[in-house]
């Protein structure tokens, strides 16, 4: 009971923490690289560098008992694509950070969630005691 609780509540409360104090972290690295005049393209590719480099040995410790599936082209493109969507959703929102005011951008993220819950809406994507 006590193990499936952890997994069920706990796990991802800590997970939705962690990846809060992680964009914190990087929009505190991007505000002091932008004021000594890193580019943020250069900026967007560090980070994901970083995050790749940080990444990948984890698949390594974590999947073990389940077999990767093969690297075959529609995997690697859709790797690809999603790598695409993020670097675009990161430019865009750096490029609106220098064209527009942080209250702006801060205001724009925090409705992301919101966003979110309306394409899952539009897609059908929620359990059925919503429809």
């Amino acid at each position: 009971m006590g193990t499936r609780y952890l997994y069920k509540e706990v796990v991802p409360c800590l997970g939705m923490i962690a990846v809060e104090c992680s964009n914190v972290v990087i929009n505190i690295l991007f505000k002091a690289a932008s004021a000594k005049g890193l580019s943020f393209y250069i900026f967007i590719a560090y980070s994901y560098g970083l995050a790749a480099i940080a990444c990948i040995p984890l698949t390594f410790f974590l999947i073990r008992k389940a077999g990767l599936p093969p690297l075959k082209f529609p995997l690697i493109s859709r790797l690809c694509l999603l790598a695409l969507t993020g670097y675009v959703g990161r430019l865009c929102a750096y490029k609106g950070l220098e064209l527009g005011t942080p209250t702006l951008s801060s205001a724009i993220s925090n409705l992301s969630p919101a966003f979110t819950f309306i394409l899952a809406v539009f897609f059908r994507f929620l359990p059925s005691f919503f429809s």
